[in-house]
């Protein structure tokens, strides 16, 4: 096989690319995130390999994780009510592996419909649904969620009754949450397995 004399020149002392997984231009953030990965590398802290297997594992975490959860809390009565009670420790014994966060888990109801909302940044349960979607992080949903729910619920095509009450949860560096949505209609006979796929 060829030498490719460009990637070469763009691989770090751990094997990872110099460049933005686009192509463009490095940012100072990504400069500065390379410049301490290799220094931790340098310095015997951790290892190229350690560093690899961590990203394989973020990667490998999926919204479908979630789903599972959720089709869970539809199915068993008694997972759902420990869910409710301590969800950090209901997800964990499903063998999710959430680390020190502390999960909240709260439930639509006909009366009710849970918005999630990180203010000041993105806080998310990464650790059981994977990286937040963009629009989670913008500011225009972190602004106008607080101050116009339901109006930013219906461009999401969500139309609530004005009985409905909303409540919105904001997110923080220590706590999130995962919401339970109301279990659709028509779907008694269907497998806790086909609820987590729909």
């Amino acid at each position: 096989m060829p030498h490719d004399h460009h990637d070469h020149d763009n691989l770090s002392p751990s094997g990872h690319p110099y460049r933005a997984d686009d192509d463009a231009p490095l940012s100072y953030w990504q400069v500065m995130g390379i410049a301490v990965r290799e220094l931790l590398v340098e310095k015997g802290i951790t290892t190229a390999n350690e560093i690899a297997s961590q990203i394989d594992t973020m990667d490998a975490r999926t919204p479908s994780n979630g789903a599972q959860v959720v089709a869970r809390a539809w199915c068993d009565p008694e997972f759902h009510a420990a869910l409710m009670d301590d969800a950090s420790e209901a997800t964990r014994a499903m063998g999710f592996d959430i680390g020190a966060l502390k999960l909240i888990a709260v439930e639509n109801t006909g009366d009710v419909h849970n918005m999630i909302v990180c203010t000041l940044c993105s806080c998310y349960p990464r650790n059981l649904l994977s990286l937040p979607p963009d629009w989670y992080k913008s500011r225009a949903y972190r602004s106008r969620t607080v101050r116009e729910p339901r109006s930013v619920l219906a461009e999401f095509g969500v139309i609530l009754p004005d009985k409905t009450k909303i409540r919105v949860h904001d997110s923080t560096a220590d706590m999130r949450y995962i919401v339970i949505p109301n279990r659709p209609e028509g779907t008694e006979n269907m497998s806790q397995s086909d609820l987590a796929g729909l």
